[in-house]
């Protein structure tokens, strides 16, 4: 029996968190890579007597970020298809299957020094324009790529880029099917963030380091109040203390709380320590991938330890999370239960997952065993197949490395594609079927 009467914490950081900019930059490294493959014709190759075409499907990315006091180090591999065709002896068209191009590295510096303008840091210790940037990028391992290449060659579509279980999870406690906790902590900071960029008041005087944490209480079974608010945000002005910090943020933390109560006897914890102005990758170190709680559910259901930033689609660390999100949403929207946990396996270079479990928590209006066969049916898990029903080849990524990941609305872009609910309906149909 799942308990309906408990208290539950999760937290979230923002844009400007150490680690954030980290997984910011390495998604725009992707997004990056993805747009220079579509700019790619045929006439861009007419000086090596050749025709181009470019091809999303083969790109690679695996891009880790480091950030401290005004360096930036990017690292990893890429692999940039800018494939070329020739003409053999014969006169025939021929695919030149070992062009691989490099994108210039002063574009990579380019998209990192953007995206910590656009987070807003321009600190004595870390500013956009003068950070120093290393891009240590290199081309895709062999050894890593045929996984997924020579999967493709035998068995008609790609295999896993490497093995790894990855977990999807939706519940009926807000909107958007998320847990109440991350879901109103990534709130706090999203408004936050929104009063901050524009400038406006003393909110504007707030830097770009923050962290949030909200405590919900459960009543059989539902969110019913909030009992603890932490928020630690940086300021610009060195004077204010807590007691000014939580006149200018309060506002912002009950208009993301909305319908939730906050509780008679809430303790708040605004800048708890006091004067917080020195942040960001020059108060702490940030790395991509150290956020991948913050990134998917708060805690309210499991994560397989992969981290999403920075990586392309093959990768099912990211793109198999978002196919489970995709489906135990569409379980939940579907009315098949309340709660919805589901597990993806795969192993390196095998297309199809190994296992499908799923765990609907006493709440389903079907047996479970029946669904896990039936997901199989309406979607193909393969990464080839996940790509193509979500369609994931395209620059989307940059706006996912802050405020999670899942709970966001699906964009006119192809943005938050997984967080759609048009599968309900095919969903239902496979478990009567």
């Amino acid at each position: 029996m799942t308990r309906q009467n408990y208290i539950f914490t999760s937290e979230s950081v923002s844009e400007g968190h150490p680690d954030k900019v980290c997984d910011r930059i390495s998604d725009e490294i992707v997004d990056l890579v993805y747009r220079e493959v579509k700019k790619v014709k045929p006439e861009d190759a007419k000086r090596y007597e050749q025709y181009a075409v470019s091809d999303p499907w083969r790109v690679r990315v695996a891009c880790e970020t480091l950030a401290t006091t005004n360096r930036v180090v990017i690292a990893g591999e890429v692999r940039v298809p800018h494939t070329l065709l020739k003409k053999d002896k014969n006169g025939d068209v021929v695919l030149d299957a070992n062009s691989h191009p490099v994108v210039n590295p002063s574009k990579f510096k380019s998209a990192a020094r953007k995206a910590i303008r656009e987070i807003g840091y321009e600190q004595n210790g870390f500013h956009w324009k003068t950070a120093k940037i290393d891009v240590l990028l290199h081309g895709q391992s062999p050894d890593i790529g045929q996984g997924v290449d020579n999967a493709s060659d035998r068995q008609g579509e790609e295999g896993a880029g490497d093995q790894g279980i990855m977990f999807g999870y939706a519940c009926r406690e807000t909107p958007d099917l998320m847990p109440a906790p991350i879901y109103y902590s990534h709130k706090i900071l999203e408004l936050l963030a929104a009063g901050r960029h524009s400038g406006e008041g003393d909110v504007g005087k707030l830097g770009p380091d923050a962290k949030s944490q909200v405590t919900v209480r459960y009543v059989d079974g539902k969110a019913a109040e909030a009992t603890q608010i932490v928020l630690s945000t940086q300021h610009l002005d060195g004077s204010w203390d807590s007691a000014k910090v939580r006149k200018v943020v309060e506002p912002f933390i009950r208009e993301a709380l909305g319908d939730l109560k906050i509780a008679d006897d809430c303790n708040w914890y605004i800048n708890p320590t006091g004067k917080f102005v020195i942040g960001g990758p020059d108060g702490d170190a940030g790395l991509t991938g150290r956020k991948i709680i913050v990134d998917t559910y708060g805690g309210a259901a499991p994560h397989g330890g992969g981290a999403f930033s920075g990586k392309d689609t093959t990768k099912v660390d990211r793109s198999a999370a978002y196919a489970a999100r995709y489906l135990a949403k569409n379980v939940v929207a579907a009315k098949l239960a309340d709660r919805c946990t589901i597990q993806l396996a795969y192993a390196i270079g095998v297309a199809q997952p190994l296992s499908v479990y799923v765990d609907m928590h006493g709440t389903g209006k079907v047996d479970e065993a029946v669904l896990e066969r039936a997901l199989r049916v309406v979607m193909d898990l393969s990464p080839s197949g996940i790509r193509r029903h979500l369609d994931l080849n395209r620059p989307i990524y940059a706006k996912t490395a802050a405020y999670g990941h899942f709970g966001r609305k699906a964009g006119r872009d192809g943005s938050f594609s997984w967080e759609r609910t048009d599968l309900a309906k095919a969903l239902k149909e496979a478990v009567t079927a």
